[in-house]
């Protein structure tokens, strides 16, 4: 079975939300991505979807725009995988392309708040490393940064996400 990833195309809207839907069990992250596609931070370059051989969206991983104390980076959030191809690297492409999404486009610094087993396998770490702190009341390796080749030291100080992630 071959896999591929492209940037999400306008037509792909509604196999992205059913993705989004079967990958969680509501619907608080396909109701993000659709209020974040409304929000200023919407990057459509930096939303990324999977696709089988026959063009199918079976996966789906979004960077938006974030403030990092006064200056810019990106989030990932959601990340999507259709549940009959979870654990077959599907995630793991998709994050991959997302982050070499944001590497093209000249970011500097990603942001993701999850598991760091799962996430240290793409050069995340804890993003208390780069003087970045989260809004959330995790452990400090839950919150972690992946400077990219643009990445000079900052940005650096709080996260404050768009606030269509304050519904969540």
């Amino acid at each position: 079975m071959t896999v591929s990833t492209r940037v999400e195309l306008p037509t792909d809207v509604p196999a992205t939300r059913r993705v989004h839907m079967a990958a969680f069990p509501g619907p608080d992250e396909a109701d993000l991505v659709d209020a974040l596609r409304r929000d200023p931070a919407w990057l459509p370059e930096l939303s990324v979807v999977a696709v089988d051989e026959r063009g199918l969206v079976i996966g789906h991983a979004l960077l938006t725009r974030l403030q990092v104390g006064a200056e810019w980076a990106v989030a990932l959030a959601p990340v999507a995988v259709a549940p009959e191809w979870q654990r077959k690297g599907v995630g793991q492409l998709l994050v991959r392309a997302a982050i070499a999404a944001a590497d093209e486009a000249g970011e500097r610094l990603v942001v993701v708040l999850g598991d760091p087993g799962y996430y240290g396998r793409f050069g995340f770490t804890p993003a208390s490393e780069h003087e970045v702190t989260g809004p959330f009341q995790v452990r400090d390796e839950h919150f972690q940064a992946l400077p990219l080749a643009a990445y000079d030291g900052g940005p650096r100080g709080l996260c404050r996400y768009p606030a269509p992630f304050d519904a969540v």
